[in-house]
């Protein structure tokens, strides 16, 4: 098994100092984020009950990053997220946000390979800098998106007018369907 494929084994202490068993020091949550970040499947325990600890550390990431501004939860799916540990769909959420995640993922890999491919740009440095940047665009397009996460009242206390937004993110979503178009002339 390749070094990369196992998880990266954290340990919390009793002191809640988190260690890295590979490199033998200590460990912020921030550096945490970014094992995240580049590609890391990551698993923290207590040291002392061996219980798994890596869903509560990667809440409270969450939570740090989102508290600070770097919002990528809109309230209305943070409420239905809340309501769903409260309702019958609690059983099915998981695997919807899941499968959602993966078909985000797996839209934005395929259309930056198909990028690569069809631009000569693609062998120019600093590609990959213009590439990330369109991830964090399509991420922040697809996070404020209608309708994604509202359950009943979702859209509720919303304040503003919201004309201007949805004829922007209408001609958004049309400039995006003419880009796809292209894309997909050009891998015939």
């Amino acid at each position: 098994m390749a070094e990369d494929a196992k998880p990266l084994l954290i340990k919390r202490y009793a002191s809640r100092r988190l260690y890295n068993t590979e490199t033998s020091d200590y460990v912020t949550l921030e550096d945490i984020a970014r094992f995240i970040r580049d590609g890391r499947e990551v698993q923290i325990v207590d040291l002392k009950s061996g219980d798994d600890l890596t869903r509560q550390y990667l809440l409270q990431i969450i939570a740090e990053h989102e508290s600070r501004g770097e919002s990528v939860l809109p309230v209305n799916v943070l409420t239905d997220l809340v309501r769903s540990y409260t309702s019958q769909a609690g059983s099915v959420v998981p695997q919807f946000l899941q499968m959602s995640f993966d078909m985000l993922r797996d839209g934005q890999s395929q259309m930056m390979e198909n990028m690569a491919k069809v631009n000569p740009m693609a062998k120019l440095p600093g590609f990959e800098a213009m590439q990330a940047q369109q991830e964090a665009f399509m991420k922040a397009m697809t996070s404020g998106m209608p309708g994604a996460g509202q359950g009943a009242g979702g859209a509720a206390g919303q304040g503003g007018d919201s004309s201007g937004d949805d004829e922007d993110l209408e001609e958004i979503k049309r400039q995006l369907a003419e880009l796809q178009s292209k894309l997909s002339k050009m891998n015939k």
